[in-house]
């Protein structure tokens, strides 16, 4: 994942890093991974469909904010430490300046029922544009139906038995990883 792949040709500058993040950050309301992937997929053209799913992934299974995660390891792939210092600033810089402002004005108009209304009409939008995003990605995964179901078995476990992720991980994740090896090393014994 450190080097960039023959089939995504443009290589950003780490100004393109930093505008292009700080982009995703200030649309991506509700969650930057919908947005994220539009950008780097489909504008920009920096990667394939299965390359964010898998920086998604990573960026899903290590501690922290899982677009942040994907902003330094994205920035690092093309531009080094400076790189991914640039994409991180640029996922962040807008959105906490939009968010010391928000926090300033909740503070005086919290009891407001219009804002209230407000605050649960984003939340849904915000729940539908991750399930969007879920199923394009799926859509264009090629992976075989034993790395489906332990994708499935990932939410039925966090989402329906809201069992906690490290747990989830912890055991899924070897079990995806043996899953996805299994036909090359079975095939390298066959020789």
């Amino acid at each position: 994942m450190n080097q960039p792949s023959a089939t995504s040709p443009i290589v950003p500058s780490r100004l393109d890093l930093l505008l292009a993040f700080g982009k995703m950050g200030m649309i991506g309301f509700g969650g930057v991974a919908p947005w994220a992937r539009r950008v780097m997929v489909e504008e920009r053209r920096w990667m394939t469909d299965q390359e964010f799913a898998e920086y998604l992934g990573m960026g899903q299974v290590l501690p922290g904010a899982n677009m942040l995660n994907v902003a330094v390891m994205v920035g690092d792939r093309y531009g080094g430490a400076s790189g991914a210092a640039l994409a991180l600033l640029g996922l962040l810089g807008g959105p906490m300046l939009v968010i010391l402002l928000m926090a300033g004005l909740y503070g005086r108009f919290a009891g407001f029922p219009t804002v209230q209304a407000a605050l649960s009409g984003t939340a849904a939008a915000a729940a539908g544009m991750v399930i969007g995003t879920a199923l394009r990605m799926g859509e264009r995964l090629k992976a075989p139906p034993a790395l489906w179901a332990v994708g499935v078995l990932a939410f039925v476990a966090c989402g329906l038995l809201r069992l906690p992720l490290p747990y989830v991980v912890l055991t899924l994740a070897p079990i995806g990883v043996l899953l996805s090896a299994w036909p090359k090393l079975s095939s390298r014994r066959r020789r």
